[in-house]
């Protein structure tokens, strides 16, 4: 196998781990805390910016955020890292959608990501008085992360 070819495999087996590439932006210095690292509550709303929307491409609709899960904060992120978020399917209820969302940070001087954050996230699809529905019956097919583009 080339290393091209092997480069591939390696990035394709990450993704099937990680999930799907939602968000990736750059932490800048209005989003650090007092020790100058960015601020945990950054990461978590850039990750719940990422699970809303995949919440809602499979809801077809308004999500909201009902519980997260299991925060574990793996390292600090720096200014000028590259962040990434990634999104992985977990469950579908009646009406609600698990995700396991990973942060992982680049910083722009290095060719590796390392993960920084991870937890689990639950939605649940509301109607527009704010109620608990169902999803579509087509809920899972509705990812459009998971899909190749058309040719």
């Amino acid at each position: 196998m080339d290393t091209a070819s092997f480069q591939v495999q390696k990035l394709a087996e990450q993704l099937k781990e990680r999930g799907s590439l939602v968000i990736r932006t750059i932490a800048m210095p209005s989003d650090t805390n007092p020790s100058g690292d960015i601020f945990g509550g950054w990461l978590l709303a850039q990750m719940d910016l990422a699970a809303g929307n995949m919440a809602g491409q499979i809801a077809r609709g308004r999500c909201a955020t009902v519980a997260i899960e299991g925060i574990q904060f793996v390292r600090p992120v720096h200014v000028g890292d590259e962040v990434t978020i990634y999104a992985k399917l977990v469950k579908l209820g009646r009406s609600s959608i698990t995700m396991n969302i990973q942060a992982w940070s680049r910083p722009r001087d290095q060719e590796h990501a390392e993960n920084v954050i991870k937890a689990k996230f639950i939605f649940v699809a509301i109607d527009e008085n704010g109620k608990s529905r169902a999803l579509p019956d087509n809920a899972a097919e509705n990812l459009v992360f998971t899909r190749l583009p058309k040719a």
